[in-house]
């Protein structure tokens, strides 16, 4: 039987972390046997679910390069299909009308809470409510009142739950819209999912769906129920830690490759390994190594690996995630340096593609004004001649490489018999406007030679104005 998995979330607000994380699980089985992924969208809360919400997961699993193979589905589209199962199972007497009006029901769960027995619908309707003026029935599942149902989670482990703890459900609204747990069912059973993952939150839910698909004769999925991501006071993680929504850590600077390979090792390892590539992650990965023990979010980790895929990575593929970011700035990148030859002088200095951006914003747009402690330091009288000299040297050279470059800052300091400091440092101010840039070399290659030249021109007016005692 092929693999079919599938990744079902509400639209009610952004792709969370640990959402992107059960569906990478999904993505990750699906490939790893060469199965089907499958994208539904739960869109039934038409109060909640609102558009951009639902643009923002797509964006989100587009970002994350979680393809599917099938969907995005969605639920309200299917409103007729969930009609025509409900009233199957009242036309087979597994599911009836209730009349019970809310005030009851509360009533009933006060009482029941107060006498410390776990709320449940009491049944009243169960064998032949009496139609109730003024009041459109909900529609009720038969649970059964005897036996158990059992079922062994990939993650967690065999389950057995009670059935007379289960009440009978409603599956439709007044309005006759169905509830989360009948639609799962159909969608699933409609869609041949073969394996069920998601978080353990859904966990008490899993009887209750079993027994429908029993109802309704079909085979259950198999089910993996994967534990919560906590912060790192170990608590359930929540803004408060920092970014939950996927695309903030988009805007954060991070690689969608960095942020999967973190979340991958969220709660499953093989081995004490910590990098994987994407297809070691697929050719590795199974959900039952998913520890069943929560895990906690690690940011140093995270920019670790972040760090480590940036400087891995073939530059090409880093350099768009890069765009982004100047964009995101509003920095035009196309007015300086090749973004791939950017990532391979910078990635060693940074921890995100933010922090790359922005300290190099010097390549891309010339500044006002030096750094005054820098300028105050470097850029005196006493280093005139040094920037005098290594103008010269520039404005004729021909190939202007780093290995060149090199060679002529190199040079002029022997020419004047000075340490390279003497002539790097100043030159430093000159280009980047701070004391703080690339190795001197590889800071030419990237300012360019028109630039440059026009940058070190720049830093001698300002040394003779400061010499004439006008700054």
């Amino acid at each position: 039987m092929t693999t079919r998995t599938r990744f079902a979330p509400s639209p009610t607000g952004f792709l969370h972390v640990g959402g992107a994380r059960t569906a990478l699980y999904c993505w990750l089985q699906a490939r790893h046997e060469q199965g089907d992924f499958i994208l539904r969208i739960e869109d039934t809360d038409l109060e909640r679910s609102t558009p951009e919400s639902v643009q923002a997961i797509l964006d989100g699993m587009d970002w994350l390069e979680l393809d599917y193979d099938e969907g995005p589905f969605y639920q309200t589209k299917r409103f007729d299909r969930y009609a025509e199962v409900v009233d199957q199972l009242l036309a087979e007497g597994k599911a009836y009308h209730c009349w019970c009006s809310k005030e009851r029901i509360e009533k009933l769960r006060e009482k029941q809470m107060e006498e410390g027995i776990k709320p449940r619908y009491d049944g009243k309707c169960r064998d032949g409510g009496e139609p109730v003026p003024g009041v459109k029935p909900v529609v009720r599942f038969r649970n059964p009142r005897e036996g158990h149902v059992r079922f062994d989670d990939r993650v967690r482990g065999p389950i057995a739950i009670s059935n007379d703890e289960l009440d009978d459900l409603v599956i439709a609204r007044p309005d006759g819209s169905p509830t989360y747990n009948f639609t799962v069912v159909v969608d699933d059973w409609d869609m041949k999912v073969t394996l069920v993952i998601r978080g353990d939150d859904h966990i008490n839910n899993t009887p209750r769906q079993i027994n429908i698909y029993e109802a309704l004769g079909a085979k259950p999925p198999e089910f993996a129920h994967v534990p919560m991501i906590l912060g790192d006071d170990g608590a359930r993680l929540s803004k408060r830690h920092g970014a939950v929504s996927v695309l903030q850590y988009r805007e954060m600077g991070y690689l969608p490759h960095a942020l999967n390979n973190y979340l991958v090792r969220l709660g499953w390892s093989h081995g004490d390994q910590e990098v994987f590539s994407r297809q070691e992650m697929i050719d590795l990965f199974s959900i039952d190594g998913v520890n069943r023990k929560a895990a906690a979010f690690d940011y140093d980790k995270l920019n670790w690996l972040n760090q480590h895929w940036m400087k891995t990575l073939p530059p090409a593929d880093v350099a768009p995630h890069l765009a982004w970011q100047f964009e995101h700035l509003g920095i035009d990148a196309s007015q300086g340096p090749a973004l791939e030859d950017l990532v391979t002088v910078q990635a060693d200095r940074v921890k995100t593609l933010k922090e790359m951006a922005e300290q190099s914003r010097m390549f891309y747009e010339d500044f006002d004004s030096f750094d005054a402690g820098a300028a105050k330091k470097h850029l005196r009288p006493v280093a005139e001649a040094p920037l005098r000299a290594i103008r010269e040297a520039l404005r004729d050279l021909q190939s202007w490489t780093p290995a060149s470059l090199d060679d002529a800052v190199r040079g002029v300091a022997a020419e004047l018999e000075v340490g390279m400091g003497k002539v790097a440092q100043p030159l430093r101010v000159a280009l980047a406007g701070s004391g703080v840039s690339p190795s001197i070399d590889k800071t030419l290659w990237l300012v360019g030679q028109e630039r440059s030249l026009a940058r070190i021109t720049k830093a001698l007016e300002y040394i003779a104005v400061r010499a004439a005692g006008q700054d």
